[in-house]
């Protein structure tokens, strides 16, 4: 659209059985760059930019948003994580 390009990546990372060291990391990109990021570790936006800086302040700023950002590592990491144990990785 117009020759620019927005999307949102998100990851969960872990290195061990039980799940402890997951980390969840949420990019939004700007034509291949990101400009703001969550990471589960940190507990708050980081901003790589001038809008990304802006918007982690303001996002930073609303315990509300943290509070969903950081229930993710919960119900969307680890939930898919142990559904994915328990379907794949158990049966091998």
């Amino acid at each position: 659209a117009n020759g620019y390009y927005f999307s949102r990546w998100n990851k969960c990372i872990h290195s061990s059985r039980d799940l402890s060291d997951m980390v969840y990391i949420d990019n939004y990109i700007f034509n291949k760059d990101v400009f703001i990021q969550y990471n589960s570790t940190v507990g708050q936006f980081v901003g790589y930019t001038e809008l990304g800086v802006h918007n982690a302040e303001l996002w930073n700023k609303d315990p509300n948003k943290l509070q969903q950002m950081t229930a993710q590592l919960e119900g969307y990491c680890k939930h898919n994580a142990e559904a994915y144990k328990a379907v794949v990785a158990d049966k091998s």
